[in-house]
């Protein structure tokens, strides 16, 4: 694959670094449009790597310009795509914005996301879920922060670890809408859907969801993108992910 706009549709903290995911145009006969997660070949991608020449990080729904080199499907995670990051610097061609970004993810939520949820055939999924409840913490001690949500789809229930509260999130803006939320001196907050509109008038959440590598021979799922409709307002400190 030369050259190819990408529509990103994650932007997320990783140990080690970041890693990004979006939808290319081409067409897929399962998920609409085919999912590519950019990776480089031999260590973490860096913050860097996604920064532009003109100093802008790589955010969802940036159309970005990226040069894929050849695909390393390795099951579950056969989106990867090796990337070059350093002779060819992505760069943000477009962004979708109002009517066409909420036309966009109305079109390309994933009518096969069991086999991401459930079967791990592949690691990627846009999904609409049908109730959300989470949680943000901030340990006042140690500093950590946490993000958790769990999510009902099609009458199934996902919740990851309960006493943690959900899935891991690791979606960029989602976890600075967190900390903007919290006090600074530490704290939690549980919250649901109700509570997401009444405070920052959201209306409809939709999620990108993803398997992260293997841990303990297991492949866990995680939320690596939080997009709602109406969008919310954060501003992502790249110093303190």
């Amino acid at each position: 694959m030369p050259t190819k706009e990408v529509l990103i549709l994650a932007v997320t903290k990783m140990l080690g670094g970041v890693c990004i995911a979006g939808m290319t145009a081409e067409p897929d006969p399962v998920t609409g449009l085919r999912w590519v997660r950019p990776i480089r070949e031999h260590s973490h991608v860096l913050l860097g790597d996604i920064t532009t020449p003109d100093n802008t990080v790589l955010r969802p729904f940036d159309v970005a310009e990226m040069h894929l080199l050849r695909p390393l499907a390795i099951p579950p995670h056969t989106e990867d795509w090796i990337t070059d990051f350093v002779r060819h610097r992505p760069r943000i061609v477009r962004r979708l914005e109002g009517e066409r970004r909420s036309g966009f993810l109305g079109k390309y939520t994933d009518t096969a996301h069991c086999q991401v949820l459930e079967g791990q055939q592949r690691s990627l999924c846009l999904i609409s879920p049908d109730w959300v409840k989470g949680c943000f913490r901030l340990d006042p001690y140690s500093g950590h922060f946490d993000a958790r949500l769990a999510f009902g789809l099609e009458g199934r229930s996902y919740g990851g670890d309960y006493a943690k509260g959900g899935l891991s999130v690791t979606d960029l803006k989602w976890r600075a809408l967190g900390r903007a939320w919290l006090p600074e001196e530490g704290g939690w907050t549980e919250f649901d859907a109700d509570d997401l509109e009444a405070r920052f008038g959201i209306r409809q959440i939709f999620m990108a969801v993803g398997l992260t590598r293997s841990f303990e021979g297991k492949f866990w799922p995680i939320v690596v993108g939080v997009h709602t409709l109406p969008d919310y307002q954060a501003t992502v400190d790249y110093d303190n992910l």
